[in-house]
């Protein structure tokens, strides 16, 4: 899994929020994003849902909040530390468990959740094909994810990173799908300006930006150039 040992540090976790959300474009990003997940698995209420890669638990938080009872899991012992102490700050730490594993041996039974999500993750994923099987197993419904697109602004952006990340044509995405026996439900892509760039911008720039990138999303072409995609699939 690339960035493992970065993502793990103690250093990475304490400014983790603060320089991709808390600020400009970045806060835009993360309502975005929450409003994205929250489409995609509502009727929350009394759903149980895993989230992989959980982090500090951004949407975690958000579900339980919603009524969901949610397990947050994760390789970095610091982030999870982190989304304890959010969900003891927002009340909602009685159905809300964090746990430290393995996303490619999830320690569940088959059928265990209603539906498994990971955003911000597949980009990052060595081996995808094994990580789908294990959402597709635990879950009894529905499984949620999010990929960065092949031929979009993000190769470009990709290019310039230190690290890169793995990007997905279509048909990728739907070796990903057949992998887990899953069939697709819906799908909605986003972004043309990749998000990186927008916690750069100060936040009237990047709703400027948004605003633009919605009249394109009305357009054929706007799904074309989407940087991200979120995939709601169902098991069969």
């Amino acid at each position: 899994m690339k960035g493992q040992k970065w993502y793990q540090q103690e250093t990475v976790v304490e400014s983790y929020e603060d320089k991709r959300f808390s600020r400009g474009g970045g806060r835009l990003t993360d309502r975005l994003e929450k409003e994205a997940v929250f489409e995609k698995l509502a009727p929350i209420e009394d759903k149980k849902v895993l989230e992989i890669a959980c982090g500090t638990g951004r949407f975690s938080v958000m579900l339980a909040e919603q009524g969901a009872d949610v397990v947050g899991l994760d390789i970095s012992a610091p982030m999870l530390g982190e989304g304890r102490a959010k969900a003891q700050r927002a009340g909602v730490d009685d159905h809300l468990k964090f746990m430290r594993g393995d996303a490619a041996r999830l320690p569940f039974p088959d059928d265990h959740f209603d539906a498994v999500f990971a955003i911000r993750f597949f980009h990052l994923a060595d081996s995808p094909e094994e990580y789908i099987r294990e959402m597709a197993r635990v879950s009894n419904e529905q499984v949620v994810f999010e990929t960065y697109n092949r031929f979009s602004g993000r190769a470009l952006y990709n290019w310039a990173l230190p690290m890169g990340s793995r990007l997905y044509s279509r048909r990728e995405v739907e070796t990903l799908l057949d992998a887990g026996q899953l069939y697709l439900v819906d799908e909605t892509h986003e972004f043309v300006v990749p998000f990186g760039l927008y916690r750069k911008l100060p936040g009237g720039v990047a709703k400027a930006f948004r605003s633009a990138e919605r009249g394109l999303d009305r357009t054929p072409l706007g799904d074309k150039l989407a940087s991200i995609s979120y995939w709601d699939a169902a098991v069969e």
